[in-house]
């Protein structure tokens, strides 16, 4: 598990964090399996 996991779980679950936010802390706090963990949907690089 990623160092941030929970942190960024916790912004996304109490909507601190919008989806996009979640996308962008890939490759720099979680990992995509762990986005994908956290919002139910696969990871899909723009």
């Amino acid at each position: 598990m990623s160092k941030n996991y929970e942190k960024v779980k916790r912004f996304y679950e109490t909507q601190d964090w919008p989806l996009n936010w979640v996308q962008d802390a890939v490759s720099r706090w979680i990992t995509a399996a762990e986005y994908q963990e956290i919002t139910g949907k696969e990871y899909e690089k723009e």
